[in-house]
């Protein structure tokens, strides 16, 4: 348990960090029950470099000492966020995949409109599953916004939703390294970005309008019930299946699916494959799929 005022030295944290066949084995079931990724013994040092700041943090001498801490003390409930936190992967870029983006203002839109908002104002939901620090929703509010610019009367709203606590409080405040907007093109971050007013932080935010767009929901796709509301024309699900088995892909999508709308399309990462799934979607694109009417 935890002690109070502990000295550590990297030697002595080091040495307490090398992880055991069976402590291993204890952390991975949790992460792939309560979170369906694939853990391999391979995963030990990344397990163990990513749990040393929280042994830091708690003042916890070794890793059996966190083990005792995250599943048997009163504050293990607590910790498991700070755990899944520490665990996941939060990879993600501003207009990430292109063509994917491509795909939907020339393809997408134009037929979801045809089917749900012919001659009438048209408020689309799109659904950014597994969202990260917020690069992805965001570079679709900037999208979307660009096609309202030339579309009278269409309106929209994203959910954006991620199991890491941390990456969503970053991403509702909507703020970035400027290397960070490279991809953006010039016209969209002189229209969507705005510069910090101290130039040597090397910051910039999205515009409130873009923000306000974008709706941050933490949400674990391992639930039976994700408590979605609404149906949408569209879910981007993309580069979050690379760490899931097959039968758990197939179940995340079928969930996925049950708020996709009729005609609706599904993007997932380009090194996904939803090939053998049983899901209810057909291919037209590369990893875009779409649900039939």
């Amino acid at each position: 348990m935890m002690t109070a005022q502990r000295e550590f030295t990297e030697e002595k944290l080091g040495a307490a960090m090398k992880m055991t066949a069976a402590s291993f084995g204890r952390f991975a079931k949790f992460i792939t029950g309560e979170l369906g990724i694939k853990m391999s013994e391979n995963k030990i040092p990344m397990l163990e470099s990513r749990l040393m700041r929280r042994l830091r943090q708690l003042n916890l001498g070794s890793l059996e000492e966190y083990q005792d801490y995250l599943f048997d003390s009163p504050n293990g409930e607590q910790e498991r966020v700070q755990f899944i936190d520490a665990v996941t992967t939060n990879k993600t870029d501003f207009f990430r995949e292109p063509q994917h983006f491509d795909f939907l203002t020339r393809t997408a839109l134009p037929s979801l409109r045809r089917l749900y908002g012919a001659g009438t104002s048209w408020n689309l939901m799109l659904w950014c599953a597994g969202c990260s620090s917020g690069e992805e929703p965001y570079t679709e509010s900037m999208v979307l916004s660009e096609y309202a610019r030339e579309n009278e009367g269409f309106d929209f709203e994203i959910l954006a939703t991620d199991i890491s606590a941390r990456v969503l409080d970053h991403a509702r405040l909507g703020i970035y390294e400027e290397s960070r907007v490279d991809p953006v093109p010039p016209a969209l971050r002189q229209r969507y970005l705005l510069k910090s007013k101290d130039p040597s932080r090397g910051l910039v935010r999205l515009i409130p309008q873009l923000r306000r767009r974008v709706s941050f929901h933490r949400l674990n796709f391992m639930d039976d019930d994700y408590r979605v509301k609404g149906q949408f024309e569209v879910i981007f699900f993309r580069n979050v299946m690379i760490y899931f088995d097959k039968p758990t892909q197939e179940a995340v999508i079928n969930k996925l699916c049950r708020n996709l709308k009729p005609g609706g399309y599904l993007f997932v990462g380009h090194s996904e494959s939803l090939a053998g799934l049983r899901i209810p979607v057909e291919s037209v694109g590369s990893a875009i799929f779409r649900k039939p009417v």
